[in-house]
């Protein structure tokens, strides 16, 4: 490799897998809460089953910032050449809306059955496509729908920001300012179906995915906490960062406690702003707690979560089938304490099946990126110290 390149290479970040794992653990606490939010509002657990599946918020949103500070962080110092673009669009039509499609015929299917739907062929076509090009085919799947509205957005972020990159260090004020805007517009004005579906949702996180990625060789001391790292400003500014991510995190446990228990009416906009800072803010610490987890867990346990994080994707798009089966057979009465094993093992059992299933087929099935994505699982292990 010449020398004219090699700068263009950034260090690989292996703690990013860690933070994949902490994502997709999140998401399946909430999933496997959901019902039990519903169902057990006169058990004395109440609060636990509310407290993690709120907490747990941050997975869908830290996903999305992680993508693009992976893409900021890997593009943004290399020419900006049709070439490089066109390989851009075409991994990800590839490894994101490949599965997705087939992901989304699979759930399609399997609703339309349980369902008992009697369509015709046409009508059942153009409804699939009405629900695919809105992310709608199954309830978890407008994350990646959300994902491919970044990746088309992505070129011409790019493109914008490295022909003025005085404008990459107002990327944080700037997203939130979008994001919010699109707030404010769509409650008082467009009142659009789906407001979750559409990137303008989550701007904040895509943008301070673009800042983060594209400064983290400047900046990474004041990022991650630790004993080499600490100054009097940088500690300062980690415990305000751990004091605002807490407090944001517990009052919105908060209002949804008072809300599902006692029936207390919020205004909209507080459940927006407290969703927000908790899970925005919560980036950042938990880009801070997967350096801790790297520095200081065992290599053994390290390598299983990061090929936990490695297959986060295939694990995402494939949990909800094992959460269907699993639900087939409830219980919701009798014993209170099997009641409380039954929603834990839902946890378990979606995660390790899932686990399994996608680790199995992307080592042992060829071409198993049509189904799970592209996934490093094969080559993650913990790199020398």
């Amino acid at each position: 490799m010449s020398t004219a390149t090699s700068p263009l290479r950034r260090e690989n970040i292996p703690q990013l897998n860690i933070m994949r794992a902490l994502c997709i653990i999140a998401v399946l606490c909430v999933h496997s809460t959901s019902f039990a939010t519903e169902r057990l509002r006169d058990s004395n657990y109440f609060f636990l089953y509310n407290f993690v599946n709120i907490f747990m918020k941050y997975g869908t949103p830290t996903f999305i910032f992680l993508s693009s500070f992976v893409l900021f962080y890997n593009y943004f110092e290399r020419p900006y050449t049709k070439n490089l673009i066109t390989a851009f669009y075409s991994k990800r039509l590839k490894y994101i809306l490949v599965p997705y499609f087939m992901f989304s015929v699979l759930y399609y299917s399997i609703m339309y059955v349980l369902n008992k739907r009697d369509l015709g062929v046409i009508e059942t076509l153009q409804h699939f496509g009405s629900q695919l090009i809105i992310g709608k085919a199954y309830t978890h799947l407008y994350f990646v729908f959300i994902n491919a509205q970044f990746y088309l957005f992505f070129p011409l972020a790019l493109w914008f920001l490295k022909k003025y990159p005085a404008v990459l260090k107002w990327c944080i004020p700037l997203g939130l300012a979008i994001q919010y805007g699109f707030v404010f517009m769509n409650k008082f004005y467009w009142q659009v179906k789906y407001p979750g579906s559409w990137m303008f949702s989550y701007m904040s996180y895509f943008l301070l995915g673009a800042f983060l990625g594209s400064y983290f060789p400047k900046i990474k001391q004041w990022l991650i906490a630790s004993r080499e790292n600490a100054t009097p400003g940088r500690v300062v500014f980690w415990v305000l960062l751990w004091t605002a991510w807490l407090t944001a995190a517990l009052n919105h446990v908060n209002i949804y406690f008072q809300s599902r228990l006692y029936g207390t009416v919020y205004n909209t906009t507080l459940y927006e702003f407290l969703w927000n800072a908790h899970t925005y803010l919560g980036t950042v610490v938990l880009l801070q707690i997967a350096f801790f987890i790297y520095r200081h867990f065992s290599p053994t346990l390290i390598k299983w979560i990061s090929q936990l994080g490695a297959l986060s994707f295939g694990i995402y798009l494939l949990h909800p089938l094992f959460n269907l089966i699993y639900r087939a057979n409830p219980v919701t009465s009798g014993n209170s304490m099997l009641v409380h094993l039954w929603y834990l093992g839902g946890f378990f059992f979606a995660l390790v099946c899932s686990w399994i299933v996608v680790g199995l087929v992307v080592k042992y099935v060829p071409f198993s990126w049509i189904i799970f994505g592209n996934s490093p699982a094969k080559k993650v292990k913990k790199a020398a110290a």
